[in-house]
């Protein structure tokens, strides 16, 4: 563990700044900030929410789980430094951020706002007039930070310019200070569900998945001062590129693993639209170290284009990918495009944290869904009795030790996913697994998204991969619709490569070389767009409505 030292986001920025002033953190379009000057930013942040009145009102230990103490801040932010730095902000201010997906419509904002009591939110300017149109409803939201853009929305009435706030001086009462009990709120996806609130201690959340504890190593950082001396030993070593939206949490958490090693991040200028190109001739440019990447959604465009392109990715050593899986045929072509690199496969959760990875290289055999664990993370029996050994097989994945709180204002779904197993709490978010012989854990899939047919239960996931290893594939979700014979069947949605076909004979062809013939979906489904997050997280609930309405009942 970590000793004595409790660990919060805001003095894990500003002790790496401190250590490594000069250094540069985060590239942007025309933006080099320093992580001296990004630091300078995160307290005019800060500042102004103190003077706004945000902060504390009940400390941690007078409180349940599923509860908050403190005033909450949506960040409805594309990608920019303005997203880190209001998060950071937040974290000095002793204000809790959380995420909000920039693809909610006005009904869905207003379900998150109201569900998480938001006092704060900043915002795009691109995105007044859905903040106009519901913040009537929203009482209890009463700060407004707007942030400029290439829209030409003028500010809302009553809300702050961003860059104007952070010019706020030290308020007279001085400033709080932050406390690892202060919370860091990451909300669901709410592809299968609606969202929720997950609220981790910020020790914890630092420990488990944001550098605190590096990457391969059981062995936590134990303090600030060896925190600040590992980022001044690897200043300017790492460098990633990020893709993936920081209303990820997931992001957020490959931010964080990087400020912890004294490193720069480097972000698309197009944050609209990833544009392959542009991206592959920054990362050129940047000579970035590493890519995150979520699943096929991201990955798939960008080997197209280093395949078509002529880019020089030699400083380039790992694709990073989590969140959602990577097809055979999408990862074979990246291995064979960059031979070099090392393709790391992370698996976690809102609601547990990092909990196991695997790599692959060129000409390794590498075993799909196989990964290995940390050593706090484990399979537990179905019925929640026990741990199973190596061997065992089924039941679920789980994580204990450095885990949440709760659910934001659910007691009985935050009883439900961090049961207490033989007089230690675990953190069961619903994910199928199985445990093999030698230890590693083999994942089947989210339970949710689970497919009961005909008796047999199917993981949508483990389809997903057999039919994704079709050529003309493009991308594929995997289903269950009504079926009288079979109470679910399985159908396939699937976008095809532009120019490319295949029949339902052909892709059922492909999966028999990885599935079970019951596992073949009974139907295939064509989609001229697959709809994902932004995340590159497969929507559910679209695909399952689709598949209902292609064809009656069978």
């Amino acid at each position: 563990m970590s000793g004595d030292v409790l660990f919060n986001l805001s003095t894990v920025f500003s002790s790496v700044a401190r250590a490594i002033p000069d250094q540069t953190f985060l590239v942007w379009r025309d933006r080099r900030l320093s992580y001296a000057d990004f630091d300078a930013r995160v307290d005019g942040f800060a500042r102004y929410l103190v003077s706004a009145g945000l902060g504390v009102h009940t400390e941690r230990e007078a409180l349940a789980g599923h509860e908050s103490g403190q005033d909450h801040l949506g960040i409805y932010l594309r990608n920019g430094n303005e997203y880190l730095e209001s998060m950071v902000g937040s974290y000095r201010a002793r204000v809790a951020p959380f995420n909000v997906s920039y693809r909610y419509v006005e009904e869905e904002l207003l379900y998150l706002l109201t569900d998480s009591n938001a006092a704060a939110l900043i915002y795009n300017a691109e995105f007044a007039p859905r903040v106009a149109a519901i913040r009537d409803r929203l009482p209890n939201l009463r700060v407004l930070i707007q942030v400029a853009d290439d829209s030409g929305n003028a500010l809302l009435p009553g809300a702050v310019d961003y860059e104007m706030a952070l010019t706020t001086p030290v308020p007279d009462a001085g400033m709080p200070e932050p406390s690892g009990d202060d919370l860091y709120i990451l909300y669901t996806g709410g592809t299968t569900g609606m969202p929720k609130g997950v609220l981790w201690r910020q020790h914890d959340i630092f420990l488990s998945s944001m550098g605190g504890r590096p990457f391969g190593s059981d062995t936590c950082i134990a303090s600030y001062e060896e925190l600040a001396e590992r980022a001044r030993t690897a200043a300017g070593g790492m460098s990633l590129l990020m893709i993936p939206p920081f209303m990820h949490g997931a992001a957020q958490w490959a931010a964080y693993n990087t400020v912890t090693m004294g490193g720069r991040l480097v972000i698309p200028d197009d944050v609209v639209r990833m544009r392959p190109d542009a991206v592959l001739r920054l990362a050129e440019r940047e000579r970035v170290l590493g890519i995150p990447v979520v699943g096929d959604a991201i990955a798939r465009p960008l080997v197209d284009e280093i395949e078509s392109g002529d880019y020089d990715l030699s400083g380039l050593m790992t694709i990073t990918n989590g969140g959602a899986p990577l097809s055979p045929t999408v990862r074979e072509r990246i291995l064979t495009a960059l031979p070099h690199l090392m393709l790391l496969d992370a698996v976690g959760a809102s609601e547990s944290g990092a909990q196991m990875s695997t790599y692959a290289t060129a000409g390794a055999d590498t075993e799909v869904a196989t990964f290995n664990p940390q050593s706090d993370t484990a399979v537990i029996a179905e019925d929640l009795s026990r741990v199973l050994d190596p061997g065992e097989g089924g039941g679920w994945l789980a994580r204990r030790d450095l885990i949440p709180l709760g659910y934001l204002g659910d007691a009985e779904k935050t009883a439900r996913t961090f049961p207490t197993v033989a007089g230690v709490r675990w953190s069961v978010p619903g994910d199928r697994a199985n445990i093999l012989p030698d230890g590693r854990i083999q994942l089947l899939g989210r339970d949710s998204v689970t497919i009961n047919s005909g008796g047999e239960k199917i993981f949508a996931e483990e389809v997903e991969r057999a039919v994704a290893a079709h050529p003309a594939v493009y991308d594929v979700v995997v289903v269950g619709r009504p079926s009288e014979r079979w109470g679910n069947e399985v159908v396939a949605v699937v976008q095809f490569t532009e120019g490319a076909t295949a029949t339902d004979d052909e892709l059922a062809a492909v999966c028999e070389r990885s599935i079970a013939r019951y596992k073949i979906p009974k139907a295939f489904v064509r989609s001229a767009q697959i709809v994902r997050s932004p995340a590159g997280k497969a929507d559910y609930r679209w695909a399952k409505s689709v598949a209902t309405e292609s064809n009656s009942v069978t």
